[in-house]
């Protein structure tokens, strides 16, 4: 039995991207526990197939006016809310069957607090012996909020692998808890002693325990998939994300820990896909040289794919930097513009990445790759006419557009700014990009009609891409589709669509609805498609009959 259970708790939401879940945190805070003497094990609540559709919480019922209908078409966003993972009952279960002392529970990102706090609950209502810590990003950041939680014992603020072994052996020993680094804790007065968060040399704790991890739940396409993380932090001061007020400095670790990291992978089969967690995987050039010819070096023939889908900062990169990508195994660049808007780019605190972005997608073309280059919509003060501009910026480019829904990061300035200014919304919860977070000047519908032209643009790229031509402009508009053929009703609605402007969906059984969408938004999207020479003329002279 362990002494110590480390817990990633279920999450509720419209979706859930498994790759991205991969509890890596957890597994190297295990091996520094083991590396300490003290038995571990990892129960993944998110490793199961198992989900369950539940009612929308009462504070998201605004979002059923825009994902209320179920949407079969390829312009789809969301529909059912979900529990995705096991029961909180069932979890708490485990933790009493597993006997240990000590339970940390993963907090990592604020919009899914809740669910933390409930298995934090369900873990004191079955084992009400054990001390319970929350670690993460939120407890990091917002240290009260979750000591406001009776079944919450501790905090941790900052990187776990350093703070966990000091605080459980402090709770074996009876030693003075406030030496922990990073620990959080109720005072004897009713107050919170949170310690500035801990910070650990990168390459000072073991490799991460990956004999712990789920392989089978995280297997894409029949192959194994892995998450590495060979820098932290980021020295860039980008208005919208946590880490740029952060305690936590910019680190690398040496190529041979990354390298011998990923030897562990593929030794245990357990890689073919991996993903680089970091915030800048490529921010220093020779650094990154180093690490991915040795990358190419070691594991050439083993046919792994590489990607860095936290997103690339493209000012980082050259023709040589993306010929050692593609030759270590990258397939596809993740790349972060932003916007093109040059009083958004102020307010957030970015330059403009175009010259960077441009070279590699030329280069990524030229040698086979694909792209994807993101695009924040929403954030306070940014006017959704360019965040049309950006995607019709795209459209002229060898790239998919990502669209990404701003929301309030806690200690991020844009969240200081949000609260500051009554932006925030009333709960946690709706902290998150699916919940339309944020209405300003880029208000909840335009947010959602800003998605579905991404939705539309991808789709525009991908008949490219088979050399489909895009279909006449119609205004026949039927009630019913054949659902069976998704594309094929994809290219009906798109026909509606260049007609007259609305966004439809298509039912599970065919029916044919409107989205509540921005006309005006749409407009100017076309407009710009075919100032773009993406459309032909007669496409937007015939919308206007609409």
């Amino acid at each position: 039995m362990p002494q110590i259970l480390l817990i990633q708790p279920p999450i509720r939401d419209f979706y859930l991207t498994a790759k991205r879940t991969i509890p890596y945190g957890l597994m190297c805070i295990a091996e520094a526990l083991r590396e300490k003497g003290f038995s571990v094990a990892i129960f993944d609540g998110l490793a199961t197939g198992r989900s369950r559709i539940i009612d929308l919480p009462s504070e998201m019922a605004y979002l059923d006016s825009y994902y209320g209908r179920p949407d079969h078409s390829p312009f789809a966003l969301f529909h059912h809310f979900k529990h995705f993972g096991y029961s909180f009952e069932h979890i708490g279960k485990i933790a009493r069957d597993s006997g240990a002392f000590l339970v940390g529970i993963a907090s990592l990102f604020t919009p899914y607090a809740e669910e933390a706090l409930e298995t934090a609950r369900a873990v004191k209502r079955f084992h009400p012996d054990c001390a319970v810590v929350l670690g993460g990003s939120h407890p990091t950041v917002l240290p009260a909020a979750i000591m406001a939680e009776s079944a919450v014992d501790y905090g941790i603020r900052g990187e776990g692998e350093t703070a966990l072994p000091l605080l459980a052996k402090a709770l074996k020993c009876g030693a003075d808890l406030s030496r922990v680094p990073g620990i959080i804790f109720r005072k004897a007065d009713g107050g919170i002693h949170a310690a500035p968060p801990a910070m650990m040399a990168p390459d000072a704790d073991p490799l991460p325990a990956i004999d712990l991890m789920q392989h089978a739940f995280y297997r894409r396409a029949g192959r194994g998939s892995a998450v590495v993380t060979a820098s932290r932090g980021c020295p860039l001061k980008c208005s919208y994300c946590c880490l740029a007020g952060s305690h936590l400095t910019y680190r690398r670790r040496r190529v041979e820990s990354v390298v011998a990291e990923i030897e562990k992978w593929v030794g245990q089969g357990a890689a073919g896909f991996i993903d680089f967690e970091d915030e800048n995987l490529t921010l220093d050039r020779a650094w990154a040289r180093r690490l991915l010819d040795e990358i190419h070096k070691r594991f050439r023939g083993k046919d792994l794919e590489l990607r860095a889908m936290n997103g690339l900062y493209p000012p980082s990169l050259n023709d040589d930097m993306i010929r050692r990508m593609r030759s270590a195994g990258f397939r596809t660049l993740n790349l972060s513009l932003g916007t093109t808007s040059p009083s958004q780019l102020r307010r957030f605190n970015r330059p403009d990445v175009r010259d960077g972005l441009e070279r590699s997608l030329t280069l990524a073309e030229q040698m086979g790759m694909g792209a994807v280059s993101y695009i924040i919509v929403g954030a306070p003060g940014q006017i959704p006419a360019e965040s049309v501009a950006d995607l019709v910026y795209l459209a002229r480019r060898p790239t998919l557009a990502g669209v990404s829904v701003f929301y309030p990061a806690p200690g991020s300035a844009d969240y200081n700014r949000c609260e500051r200014d009554g932006l925030l919304p009333p709960r946690f919860s709706l902290m998150r990009a699916s919940a339309l977070p944020i209405s300003h000047t880029t208000d909840r519908t335009e947010a959602a009609t800003l998605l579905r032209l991404g939705r539309i643009l991808n789709f525009i790229k991908g008949l490219s891409a088979h050399g489909v031509d895009l279909p006449a402009p119609d205004w026949h508009v039927r009630p019913r589709l054949d659902e069976t053929d998704r594309r094929a009703a994809g290219m009906r609605l798109l026909g509606w669509f260049l007609g007259d402007g609305k966004i439809r969906g298509m039912t599970p059984g065919g029916e044919v609805y409107e989205h509540m969408a921005a006309r005006d938004l749409s407009g100017r999207f076309l407009q710009g498609l075919e100032a773009a020479g993406v459309l032909i003329r007669k496409v937007v002279s015939s919308h206007s009959r609409g």
